[in-house]
């Protein structure tokens, strides 16, 4: 696993260990920022005790997608950071039915996030000033495009997209926020 580039995840029991909310969300912290942070910290960002966020440490560190850091001082609290700076899962149409279950317990965790994240933006949007409000954008298009297209055009907006990624703006104005910003493009029957 690189520190600094993506880990692409094969492995259907690494998948299982990170099909869990609070897991997900320690590995997007961890990983997109790059901060150290110890059970109480990431307790604090995912809504748990840290008895029970250390349960969900511990099972990333035994799938290889954390690891300990160095301490803060004293000792007495067990620091964790991320292996990679991103990852995505690789299993592809010729996985075995182990994999794909693995696969799709993690992608159905992870949409339920984003669809959670778009749910409570659209709650307090109202609340939002109208740079923000007029600047998020909902929609879906329907398009027409071959595989290759689809996939040429998936790249160009992956790399549209990359400048922006926490883990790589090095430079952030003060008025900027975090955005979930969620593409999908399936093909629909």
């Amino acid at each position: 696993m690189s520190s600094e580039g993506l880990l692409k995840i094969t492995d259907p029991s690494v998948m299982r260990a990170l099909a869990h909310p609070a897991r997900i969300a320690i590995m997007d912290h961890l990983s997109a920022t790059g901060e150290d942070a110890t059970a109480t910290e990431c307790a604090e960002m995912v809504g748990l005790s840290p008895s029970a966020t250390s349960y969900h440490l511990r099972a990333l560190a035994k799938a290889g997608l954390i690891e300990d850091a160095p301490s803060r001082g004293d000792g007495r609290e067990r620091v964790w950071r991320a292996r990679t700076r991103g990852w995505s899962l690789e299993i592809g149409p010729d996985g075995g039915s182990d994999a794909r279950a693995a696969e799709s317990a993690v992608a159905g965790v992870f949409l339920a996030q984003g669809d959670e994240r778009v749910r409570r933006w659209l709650s307090r949007s109202h609340e939002e000033t109208t740079q923000w409000f007029d600047a998020a954008l909902m929609s879906e298009f329907g398009i027409v495009i071959t595989a290759d297209e689809l996939t040429a055009l998936t790249h160009q907006m992956a790399g549209l997209l990359e400048p922006y990624k926490v883990s790589k703006r090095q430079e952030v104005p003060a008025d900027a926020r975090r955005v979930t910003c969620q593409i999908r493009a399936v093909p629909v029957d």
